[in-house]
């Protein structure tokens, strides 16, 4: 057995739940059986994107875990970050010449 953690956060509220998994057991496994889809309703484990301690894992289901690894559970991008700086920089004032 693995002992890994299960990570989501919103902005009201944050888990971090251990769990102890099989050896082999994926990230879409560790999720599953953290129980965390419960406490989060909006988390679909099955598409939801995941990452090892903020490095993106491109198919979760097949990527095997290592004790002591921590299971990132992504919420979806709200505004794209490259449109968000250009929002930000349209409201600053300009610079008195």
């Amino acid at each position: 057995m693995l002992r890994v953690e299960v990570a989501y956060a919103r902005p009201d509220k944050q888990e971090i739940i251990s769990v102890q998994v099989p050896d082999g057991a994926t990230a879409v496994d560790a999720a599953r059986l953290s129980g965390i889809a419960t406490i989060f309703p909006e988390i679909d484990v099955d598409s939801i994107s995941m990452g090892i301690f903020g490095k993106v894992i491109k198919k979760p289901a097949d990527h095997e875990l290592r004790e002591g690894d921590r299971v990132e559970l992504y919420r979806p991008l709200q505004i794209d970050p490259k449109q968000a700086r250009l929002n930000r920089a349209k409201k600053k004032p300009a610079a008195d010449q």
